[in-house]
């Protein structure tokens, strides 16, 4: 169960990440768009740990 759970935070920060990305683009927000690679990178690191325990 525990793996499952791994997997759909990292896919939730990857997709909020991606969103906040997008939307920082469409304003020109630089600090969005830092936030939005920094969740998509927390969701990547999650994927990876996840593996790891597999």
């Amino acid at each position: 169960m525990s793996d499952l759970s791994d997997r759909v935070k990292s896919t939730v920060n990857k997709v909020k990440g991606e969103a906040k990305d997008q939307v920082g683009n469409a304003k020109n927000d630089t600090g969005l768009q830092a936030e939005g690679k920094a969740d998509k990178l927390k969701g990547k690191f999650q994927e990876g740990m996840s593996k790891l325990k597999d």
